[in-house]
């Protein structure tokens, strides 16, 4: 995943001071250390816990943003 990442979306092989295979080498674990490190320092969120986020906040946003791009669009904005 790192180095499809790297190849994608960090210019893959190319860079200003190693040669291409050291400095795509030095873009993955780059990547590998980020993700690690977020893994590490945010806890689990169990399942419970996002089917309450998304009932309480994220779908009373959503239809309240549908809204008010009807209100919007009905205005002709």
């Amino acid at each position: 995943m790192s180095g499809v990442a790297a190849a994608l979306f960090l210019g893959g092989w190319q860079g200003p001071f190693l040669p291409g295979v050291w400095w795509f080498l030095v873009k993955i674990y780059c990547i590998l250390f980020f993700i690690i490190w977020l893994r590490w320092t945010f806890p689990r969120v169990r399942f419970d816990q996002l089917l309450n986020i998304s009932w309480k906040w994220l779908t009373p946003l959503a239809l309240l943003d549908f809204a008010l791009a009807v209100v919007v669009a009905g205005l002709g904005g």
